[in-house]
Order: C-alpha cells, then sequence, then structure tokens
C-alpha cells in the first residue's frame, strides 16, 4: 500500500522525554525537517528556519496506531434512530481521534448477512461508508484506512469484497465467526444478552439470529474465502482472524495466511496463535477495565504471559493511552515495551513500520506529547507529519 510521507514542517521539540523503540530518551530534542524525524539530539539545539516547542518535560510518544476500531459506528448514529449526516460524523470523529493521540486509524467495517439488518453492518452500508471515507480522506487530519471484517459464514459478498481489495480501498482485512456457541460468544447467554442490549432486538429475532447463524456455520465456503486471501496477498493486504478460540480454528486461519489472531478468547487460543508465529492483539478497554465484557481471556493476564503484542481501542480511542500506561505503572511491562503496544507493533502488522510506528531517524513525524505528571496522563499536542493537528491549550 501506498503511504503519504509528505510533509513541510521543519520544528525542533525540545526538552521531552522521548520514548523509542528501546528506551526513554531523557532532555531530549526531536528536530523535524520536512515532515521527516531527523535526528534526536541528546542536548539542545538551536536552528535557524525551525519551529521551537517546549515539550516542558513530558513524554514525546509516536502517533498511536489503532488497527481496530468500531467507534466509527456509534460516531454516525450515537443513539438508536438518531443518526447523523456521514461526513459530518467522520470530520468530528476524526477531531475526536487525534485529541486521543491517535494518529493512524483503521476503521473496522463489516460485511454481515444482509437478513440480519444491523444499522452499519449490511454489504451495502460498508460499501457506501467505504466509499464516503475514501471521498473525505483528504480533509482528515489522522492517517484513514479500511480494516474490512468478513463474517465467514457470509457468502454473499464475495465479489463486492474481491473488487473493494483488487482497487485498493482495503487496508486491512480479518475474517470472524460470530456463531453462537463458540469464538467470543461460547456462553450462548452471552450472545442473547448482547443482542438483545446493543441491538435492542427482541427475544425473538435474537432466537431467529441464532438459528441463522447455526444453519450457516455448517455450509462456510472455504474455497470462497481462500480465495478472498489469495487476492489479500496478491495485494499486500494483511489478514487477521477475530475471536479465536482453540488451537484447531487458529491453525485453520494461519494456514488461510493470517498473520494475527485479534482478541483470543483464551489463553489456549493465544499459545497457539503465538506458535504459529502470529502476533496478538488485545482490547486496550479490556486491558484499562480489568476484564472482558463478555467474561473472556483478561488482556492484562495474556500480557503477563507474555501472550500480547498490540492494543486496540475497539470501541474507546481513549482507552490507548491509559491502558499502555496502566500495565507500565503496574509493572507489567517497561514504558517503551507497553507504548510499542499501541504503536510500533501495529505498524508491523499492518505493514507501514518502514514509514511510522516509532521515534527513528527517517520516519514521518507522527508524533504525540503526554503530560504524565498529572493525576489522570493527558494529550496535549498531536503531530502528524510534524504538522500540529490538535492543542489542548496549554
Amino acid at each position: 500500500m501506498t503511504y503519504d510521507t509528505n510533509g513541510d514542517a521543519n520544528l525542533i521539540i525540545r526538552n521531552v522525554r522521548a520514548v523509542t523503540p528501546d528506551e526513554v530518551v531523557s532532555d531530549a530534542a526531536v528536530v523535524v525537517e520536512r515532515g521527516i524525524i531527523r535526528e534526536i539530539a541528546a542536548c539542545p539545539l538551536v536552528m535557524d528556519g525551525f519551529d521551537d516547542i517546549d515539550g516542558r518535560g513530558r513524554l514525546l510518544l509516536p502517533g498511536f496506531i489503532d488497527i481496530h476500531s468500531d467507534v466509527i459506528e456509534n460516531a454516525i448514529q450515537p443513539r438508536p434512530g438518531g443518526r447523523f449526516p456521514v461526513d459530518v460524523a467522520l470530520q468530528e470523529l476524526d477531531k475526536q481521534l487525534v485529541a486521543c493521540g491517535v494518529t493512524s486509524i483503521y476503521h473496522c467495517l463489516c460485511f454481515l448477512h444482509s437478513d440480519e439488518h444491523p444499522p452499519f453492518r449490511s454489504a451495502e452500508m460498508t460499501d457506501y461508508l467505504i466509499h464516503q471515507i475514501h471521498d473525505l480522506k483528504g480533509g482528515f487530519s489522522a492517517r484513514t484506512h479500511i480494516h474490512a471484517r468478513y463474517e465467514i459464514t457470509n457468502d454473499e459478498a464475495f465479489s463486492q469484497v474481491e473488487d473493494l481489495i483488487e482497487r485498493r480501498l482495503i487496508h486491512f482485512f480479518s475474517i470472524m465467526d460470530h456463531t453462537p456457541g463458540q469464538g467470543q460468544f461460547s456462553d450462548v447467554s452471552n450472545f442473547r444478552t448482547y443482542y438483545a442490549k446493543a441491538r435492542g432486538l427482541s427475544e425473538e429475532h435474537v432466537d431467529t439470529i441464532i438459528e441463522r447463524r447455526l444453519e450457516a456455520s455448517r455450509r462456510v465456503d472455504w474455497q470462497g474465502l481462500e480465495h478472498l486471501a489469495r487476492v489479500c496477498r496478491d495485494k499486500g493486504v494483511r489478514m487477521a482472524s477475530h475471536d479465536d478460540d482453540c488451537t484447531d480454528k487458529v491453525a485453520a486461519v494461519s494456514l488461510l495466511g493470517a498473520t494475527l489472531s485479534e482478541f483470543p478468547v483464551n489463553l489456549e487460543a493465544a499459545r497457539a496463535a503465538r506458535q504459529h508465529g502470529m502476533m496478538i492483539s488485545l482490547g486496550s478497554p479490556n486491558v484499562l477495565r480489568g476484564a472482558s465484557l463478555t467474561g473472556n481471556l483478561s488482556g492484562r493476564a495474556a500480557l503477563t504471559a507474555g501472550l500480547g503484542d498490540i492494543l486496540c481501542s475497539d470501541y474507546a480511542p481513549m482507552s490507548l493511552l491509559h491502558a499502555a500506561l496502566q500495565l507500565h505503572r503496574e509493572g507489567i511491562m517497561d514504558l517503551p515495551g507497553a507504548v510499542r503496544l499501541i504503536t510500533l507493533n501495529a505498524a508491523r502488522a499492518t505493514g507501514i513500520d518502514p514509514f511510522t510506528g516509532s521515534i527513528t531517524p527517517g520516519k514521518v513525524a507522527d508524533l504525540v506529547l503526554v503530560d504524565d505528571r498529572r493525576k489522570v496522563a493527558a494529550v496535549t499536542r498531536t503531530f502528524v507529519a510534524g504538522r500540529e493537528v490538535f492543542s489542548a491549550g496549554d
């Protein structure tokens, strides 16, 4: 995939604790030239023609890379029936993202069964949103990408998704299986509760969905999925698997070409993913709250066991920073390791690490200034290619 590294910003961000992939450089000055990180200096510099920013001893982190976020759905329709114009919602969401330190976002858009009629997860609505995002992309502050999520029991949209991949409108691809009784919903009662609350569905409607999904799970088109996987490989689109729950499933998705296991639901699946050389992503809300919403694997437990590489915001972009800092405060990870979860490792999973994801000379200056000396840490400034896209005004 192409990656925009154009920038015209020349600046020095001095008096910061710069978090690189392996260390924290105290009293550092990070030099940005034409939007690219030129050097990390350990002493004050004065350079003509460069804007001078005093970091006041705060943390300077790479911009956060969120490779799994469903927040777009709530931005467009925060309440049942209360739908906003898509262009307005996306523009306002972009402002919220950079205020949270997110400089690269992968919006999750789902291809589910058309007969379930979820608000934003039909093939028609997903296709519409993908094109809307691309049409509006030039006006966003955050680098904006598409993460297409495909339900394996959906055999209706293969050609549509293939076309989107071929036209390079999809940048990351994951397969998922929400059949009740396995995966995220190994306990069917959790499925009933979630769909009744999240979708406002009646008990009868949920029963109908369960029946249809169980029937569809018995006729998964693996040849179609294998074809989509080949198209992804041909176009350089990385693949992930969602809610893996056993060694057999991990083995199957690994054969398809998935290199990331998203939100494994237990340690067995996480260990299997590691054995197959897959990266593992966890939910930052799970880590921050200390538990999964559906009683599955705790993110903190997975990371303590060495079975986690990436934190994704899932539904709460504000949780990325706070979850990473929480892991550091609790001694689960050192600060560079915790920061890698929301930056460099995420970049590696999607293949954009040559361009961004760390404070490294030669990479784009996607940077976040964080005041971690407050009672609650806060993003104070965000930069994309050295251009300030958010300031808390302090």
